[in-house]
């Protein structure tokens, strides 16, 4: 199989939360970054966001002015049509099949062939966004963890036609971005996302029936359980819209009743209060 490996150029299509962060880490290890979202005015905030986030590693001296300089002109906004000029492409949209197919069907016509596409998909078949997007031989999952410039793990995720060159490729890559990638097969919620969303689910359930507030609870998991950041926390950190769609997708897929988001998950996303990126979740961050 010819597949291009040698990466120069990296396309991030999304550029929310994950999608910034994925952008970042490549735009450090020395790779050119065009990013791409659909949402007017995304890109622009996204590169103000990392160009804060470089600021203050550097305020915190982990990291060097140079470094963050080099770092920031490693960005750029691009247009779609860009994708026909990039060594790797790494889709970070929002978790729908429907957005991803139509994302897809449009990138068919403009990446060229021996381009790699991965995703950053935390629940959806690997597989089957690899038939959606025609090169399913070349397609694979690349789940990050947020923050994506701290934290280490990258879950690879092999679909069913994924070419072990590919695994190979997207694994040696992982590492050379300071990651630690982990080969796991295609099924709902991979090994992270099986574990840790019944645990949310439950912290929340202790929460709605009165046992102890938010921050009590995550204290016990924290210097009960060795947690370094509580369920809670960590739900607010993700986003509990991601939440709540990821566990959608478990519930769906695996037909368990622990995979049912709870009544108190669904109504706090109604309302609006998804957590740190509101500014108010289980905790407020209004004030930070």
């Amino acid at each position: 199989m010819n597949i291009r490996t040698n990466v120069k150029t990296v396309g991030v299509l999304g550029t929310g939360t994950m999608g910034s962060g994925i952008a970042q880490t490549f735009a450090a290890a020395g790779r050119a970054v065009l990013m791409y979202d659909a949402l007017p005015g995304a890109v622009d905030k996204a590169l103000t966001t990392i160009k804060k986030s470089l600021d203050k590693f550097v305020e915190k001296e982990k990291l060097t002015a140079a470094a963050a300089e080099a770092t920031k002109k490693n960005l750029s906004a691009a247009g779609l049509n860009d994708m026909a000029r990039v060594d790797l492409v790494v889709e970070a949209v929002f978790e729908d099949v429907n957005v991803k197919r139509e994302l897809y069907q449009q990138l068919a016509k403009i990446m060229p062939a021996d381009v790699v596409l991965a995703s950053n998909t935390s629940s959806i078949s690997v597989s089957q966004l690899g038939a959606l997007s025609g090169r399913p031989e070349q397609f694979i999952g690349m789940h990050f963890f947020n923050p994506v410039p701290m934290m280490k793990l990258v879950e690879v995720v092999v679909g069913l036609k994924t070419a072990e060159p590919v695994v190979e490729f997207i694994s040696n890559l992982s590492k050379e971005l300071g990651k630690t990638p982990l080969r796991v097969k295609d099924h709902p919620g991979f090994v992270s996302n099986r574990v840790l969303m019944p645990l949310i689910n439950e912290g929340i359930a202790v929460y709605a029936d009165g046992v102890a507030d938010p921050a009590t609870i995550d204290e016990v998991m924290k210097l009960g359980c060795a947690h370094t950041m509580g369920p809670l926390a960590t739900a607010d950190l993700i986003g509990l819209d991601v939440c709540l769609n990821i566990m959608e997708v478990l519930h769906r897929d695996l037909g368990e009743d622990r995979y049912r988001p709870h009544p108190v998950l669904r109504t706090m996303v109604r309302a609006g209060l998804l957590g740190r990126k509101t500014g108010r979740g289980f905790f407020d961050y209004s004030a930070k």
